[in-house]
């Protein structure tokens, strides 16, 4: 397999295709990096050379009982970033994994970034606080908690209905797709996928969105029942200057497998923004 050994001595497994700017990808919770196989598809087939990991405690990387907080994320997305040396980077993230990225670029900087995308989110923050009277109680995070340990085969075949919406009527949703999120979901280590509980729902992003300094693309589905909309991109979207945002009618928080086609399309017309200015200069 092909991983890198970040600093605390942890292994990271990794996926690299094609060749051509570098679009980096940093998946949900509580998945891996096969949960992006779609896009990075889409992508190394058009001239993209696509980089996912997988986070430490999840997949194939290393389950360790340190680092699972939004630091140790980020520091691991750095890791897999400087070891391969990538650069002029746009940084993806799905859930946790947008999340992650916001970490990455507060603590980093834009020094390797070109662009970055947030594709149902969790940011700015997702717990309700004093500050943020809008967000979801810490009740609705210890049941999670709770019923993960109770029976994480089950929970996570539950979560799969709604991560994907095949609980609203007329959803069309195969079996295939519910049954690769129980897989990639029991590929995580049990202590990783309780910490990481804690690491999206009460990691407050503000102050990293603030440091956005590079053209941003924020996508989330109206129907995410994982991640409500209204206290997620739409709030994160006015935090990031400058940020372009689309919203898609009745997807789910798992649209990049329910509206893959929708998400490819409008992904690839971001990435190609910025060269096709750059061809019409040369």
């Amino acid at each position: 397999m092909s991983t890198i050994t970040t600093k605390d001595g942890r292994q990271i497994y990794y996926k690299d295709w094609g060749k051509g700017p570098v679009v980096t990808f940093s998946h949900g919770w509580p998945l891996n990096a096969d949960a992006w196989d779609g896009q990075m598809l889409f992508l190394a087939q058009r001239g993209f050379r696509v980089v996912a990991h997988d986070r430490r405690g999840h997949g194939r990387s290393t389950q360790t009982s340190v680092g699972n907080d939004m630091n140790g994320y980020a520091d691991d997305l750095a890791a897999v970033i400087e070891a391969l040396d990538l650069k002029d980077i746009t940084l993806v993230g799905h859930s946790t994994g947008g999340g992650e990225v916001a970490r990455y670029i507060g603590h980093y900087g834009t020094k390797r970034v070109a662009k970055a995308v947030l594709i149902a989110a969790v940011p700015p923050l997702m717990l309700k606080t004093a500050a943020n009277p809008e967000g979801l109680p810490i009740e609705v995070f210890d049941k999670i908690r709770a019923d993960l340990i109770k029976d994480p085969s089950q929970y996570y075949k539950d979560l799969a209905m709604s991560f994907y919406g095949a609980n609203r009527p007329g959803a069309k949703v195969s079996q295939g797709i519910l049954d690769q999120f129980w897989l990639w979901s029991m590929q995580a280590g049990l202590l990783n996928a309780y910490e990481s509980i804690k690491a999206f729902s009460e990691t407050n992003f503000t102050e990293d969105l603030k440091k956005f300094d590079v053209p941003t693309f924020v996508m989330h589905g109206e129907d995410d029942q994982i991640v409500p909309v209204k206290d997620s991109a739409k709030r994160a979207a006015k935090l990031i200057k400058g940020s372009q945002e689309i919203y898609y009618p009745g997807a789910p928080h798992g649209l990049t497998a329910t509206h893959a086609d929708w998400v490819n399309s409008h992904l690839l017309e971001f990435l190609q923004q910025g060269q096709r200015t750059a061809r019409k200069a040369a």
